[in-house]
């Protein structure tokens, strides 16, 4: 049978401790909330835009009475909205992403965390950004979100830094990826990449709990193929790279 790999990095997003006068964690919260009202703002736009889109679509579609330079005029709009709807749509992502990464960690927790990925093969760990990557894949059999067993001992190994007093008051998100390649197996279980993709954050989720990290501290998100982190090849055809689940360390309560 083959065997899809699922890519696992682990983005570590937290705050520093605090010092005299300044509390990182607050600090991070406050950018989130300004960050998720600003996406939010732009959310609302995009999908007036959107309707607006098609509503022309339709009038240029179903327009037989116009000159052709009404139709010209109406396709130049039409071809602006669509312009100024994919810059809104790039800073939406690009907030996405801000709400959830971009600073370091606590110095005791980077400790651990350099010499975890020194003593494994598989790991790397960028402490200035604050991210953990495993260089081997989390595999998953193709359609299955069943996690075999080397990527289990992965995630266990670090479910013991997490379990640390440095780490126990952080949170977690676990965000679940897929590339473009249309489910053919398992779609009783998986009918789409989006279930396919919140299904296997889950079963990573039921290891970081088999293995006591506090479920109130656990959260999951799927984006099945609508994230991915580098292009899919032409015709439906996927990447490897963007069949990934990350994990976030976050301040609790994100």
């Amino acid at each position: 049978m083959r065997i899809v790999k699922l890519s696992v990095f682990i983005i570590v997003c937290a705050c520093m401790v605090p010092l005299a006068g300044c509390g990182g964690e607050q600090d991070l919260k406050m950018r989130n909330a300004a960050l998720n009202k600003r996406k939010a703002d732009l959310e609302s736009q995009v999908q007036a835009m959107t309707l607006e889109l098609q509503q022309l679509k339709r009038k240029l579609s179903d327009a037989t009475a116009l000159t052709d330079i009404d139709k010209a005029a109406l396709e130049q709009k039409i071809a602006a909205l669509e312009i100024h709807l994919g810059k809104k749509d790039e800073l939406i992502a690009r907030m996405r992403e801000q709400c959830l990464g971009g600073m370091a960690l606590p110095p005791d927790l980077s400790a651990m965390l350099e010499e975890f990925a020194a003593k494994e093969d598989m790991v790397t760990f960028d402490a200035e950004k604050g991210i953990v990557k495993f260089k081997s894949d989390l595999l998953f059999k193709s359609g299955s979100d069943a996690v075999l067993p080397a990527a289990a001992e992965a995630v266990k190994a670090l479910c013991a830094i997490l379990n640390t007093k440095e780490a126990a008051e952080l949170d977690v998100i676990i965000a679940g990826h897929t590339d473009d390649q249309p489910i053919r197996f398992a779609k009783a279980n998986h009918p789409t990449n989006w279930h396919l993709s919140v299904h296997r954050a889950i079963s990573v989720l039921n290891i970081m709990s088999a293995n006591n990290v506090a479920q109130k501290r656990m959260s999951v998100r799927g984006f099945g193929e609508l994230r991915p982190f580098v292009p899919n090849d032409p015709g439906n055809k996927g990447n490897p790279q963007n069949r990934r689940v990350e994990i976030y360390i976050v301040p609790k309560g994100m």
